[in-house]
């Protein structure tokens, strides 16, 4: 079964409502760094490019480009995470300096440095990327001033997005806490969840891996004859959530909801120059239109049309709603 395009005048009043949204992203924060050139010779020293710099730009990363991609929605964001004390976690908090972020859930731990991507890139396609980060997991202490924030604003969100990079800030502990208040409150839990981080997920509302990301939470073995159906079924049951959405690259996405079938969603993508971020943009349109009341399957053709539009764009992007309709109705 295909899912079908909406209708442009229910597409604006669903983008109306987006307005009245409050979703509070608990994840990994990093700051993406683009160092843009030009190539025209090859190093005598290796045989390796050389790249002219002709600029430099810094954009939020991580769980921070899925904040950027609520608040490019409309959306009001909570943010909840850790940076280290140092310049590059003070850019990243001023990037995300806006009147619909709260910033007070961001911690700041001496003892971590913060994550930092340098991708060089040269003629539009990326060349090399350079990172800088801490992957161990956080304490009991931070921990439980993590869910002490959380705890204290669970009531003002409709949604809560868990976005692991696997960078140590999300730990079962932390996971089995936000399960427990979204269970609580009715809130709409929704993950981005990391391959080879293994987390009990069980309760969830929504979860959106890529085709490797479900094949191995599915747990069997990877091959190209394993059938999507299989997997999202597999997963409905052992996460016990509602609705799995498995993103497919230029193949689009599947949508998997309990007592339906299976909903295919084509690529809407004209032409993609970078991947970065696609799946930051769609949890955050998937998660935003749920969380505005809409259907589930309505919401996965919101975030496919919302990713179409990203990968479009080279570095770390985000989608309008303007650009969604757009690319909904050219």
């Amino acid at each position: 079964m295909s899912a079908k395009k909406i209708p442009r005048q229910k597409l604006e009043r669903l983008f109306k409502k987006f307005d009245q949204v409050s979703i509070l992203v608990v994840g990994d924060l990093m700051l993406d760094r683009f160092i843009w050139g030009s190539v025209s010779r090859i190093s005598p020293e290796a045989p390796v490019p050389i790249v002219e710099v002709t600029s430099e730009s810094d954009m939020p990363g991580g769980s921070a480009n899925v904040v950027n991609n609520l608040c490019a929605l409309g959306a009001r964001a909570y943010v909840c995470g850790i940076v280290g004390d140092d310049r590059i976690g003070q850019i990243l908090r001023d990037k995300l300096t806006h009147k619909r972020i709260d910033l007070s859930g961001i911690m700041v731990n001496p003892e971590r440095a913060t994550t930092l991507k340098t991708r060089i890139i040269a003629h539009s396609q990326q060349m090399v990327r350079v990172d800088k980060e801490n992957r161990v997991e956080v304490g009991d202490r931070e921990t439980s001033r993590l869910i002490a924030y959380i705890n204290s604003i669970v009531r003002a969100v409709d949604a809560i997005i868990i976005e692991d990079y696997g960078k140590g800030l999300v730990t079962q502990q932390l996971v089995s806490e936000l399960i427990r208040l979204g269970k609580k409150h009715g809130t709409i839990l929704s993950v981005d969840p990391k391959m080879g981080h293994r987390l009990d997920y069980g309760g969830i509302t929504v979860i959106t891996p890529n085709r490797a990301e479900a094949v191995w939470l599915a747990g069997v073995e990877s091959s190209d004859r394993v059938a999507l159906d299989h997997v999202g079924k597999s997963l409905l049951t052992r996460l016990a959530c509602t609705g799995v959405l498995i993103t497919l690259g230029e193949h689009g996405m599947c949508l998997f909801q309990k007592g339906r079938r299976p909903a295919s969603i084509p690529t809407t993508a004209r032409e993609v120059y970078d991947v970065s971020g696609a799946g930051d943009t769609v949890i955050s349109a998937f998660t935003t239109a749920l969380a505005a009341g809409s259907p589930m399957e309505e919401a996965a053709v919101v975030a496919n049309y919302a990713a179409g539009v990203v990968v479009g764009k080279v570095g770390t992007a985000t989608a309008s709603r303007s650009e969604i309709i757009e690319a909904m109705y050219p």
